[in-house]
């Protein structure tokens, strides 16, 4: 019998399609469905109706900027209700920094923000911020929510942001890759011992294994051996990928790094 997503790291209530206890199991990894956030498309629908239109991808991202900034008034942040005398404006936070933030350091506040909005939106709690969290009263995921709070105070629909950015990466995803449902992805790992192994099948470099809520991964091998000492492998599914290096020009190229939704995994630890 296959290891459930233990219910102590899921929330009984999220923003999509699936309740978390599906979308974060091992069932969903080997057949998954797509994930649709409440309102997002329908609210967004003159958007999408633009995109079907283009063929090419570079289009795409400038259609797509170019919506986001309308929508969200990034660039006039003033429309939005943003005062610029405000000792405590933050109206420069926006997807783009936060996706950066990440970038550098995903255990940082703009790391925490990502995190809740996985939490938020399709209900799994973190595992992992600045060290392993086991203990929901406990100091590391006391510091997570204050993080993450700090990086969302007085900021223009931060989350909504990246509503609508998963929403067009699913998009993206389904262009490029038609007829896929995964992609295999690899992460550097230092030591397994780190991880929340659930079971170990048959096979020698199998693990079932409870990913952190979100997780970076880069599709080539060679990349993720810079960041560890052993490589886990997965196969990730489409609907689990919430950005990625190539969706906006310039963003997380150093890399070549997907954000990838957690839950329980079937991973694969090749010998060295």
């Amino acid at each position: 019998m296959s290891p459930s997503l233990p219910r102590a790291v899921s929330l009984p209530v999220n923003r999509c399609n699936l309740p978390a206890a599906i979308l974060g199991s091992l069932t969903f990894q080997r057949h998954p469905a797509p994930l649709k956030l409440d309102g997002v498309e329908e609210l967004h629908r003159q958007l999408f109706a633009r995109l079907a239109e283009l063929d090419s991808g570079g289009e795409r991202a400038g259609v797509f900027t170019a919506h986001m900034n309308a929508a969200f008034c990034l660039e006039h942040p003033e429309e939005a209700g943003h005062d610029a005398a405000s000792p405590h404006g933050r109206a420069k936070a926006n997807y783009l920094k936060v996706l950066r933030g990440w970038a550098f350091d995903a255990d940082g506040r703009e790391g925490a923000v990502l995190k809740g909005w996985v939490e938020s939106r399709f209900g799994l709690l973190p595992r992992h911020h600045g060290g392993p969290i086991r203990d929901f009263s406990g100091a590391t995921y006391r510091h997570y929510l204050e993080q993450r709070s700090g990086g969302l105070y007085n900021t223009n629909s931060l989350e909504a942001q990246f509503d609508l950015l998963y929403a067009w990466c699913q998009y993206e995803l389904q262009r490029r890759f038609t007829g896929e449902t995964h992609l295999t992805l690899y992460r550097g790992v230092n030591r397994m011992g780190g991880y929340e192994v659930l079971a170990e099948p048959g096979a020698d470099d199998t693990r079932i294994v409870l990913l952190n809520s979100l997780n970076s991964f880069t599709r080539e091998r060679e990349r993720a051996c810079e960041f560890g000492d052993s490589i886990l492998e997965a196969r990730v599914p489409l609907p689990k990928v919430c950005f990625f290096h190539g969706l906006l020009p310039g963003m997380l190229g150093g890399e070549a790094e997907f954000g990838v939704i957690g839950g329980v995994y079937e991973v694969r630890v090749p010998a060295a």
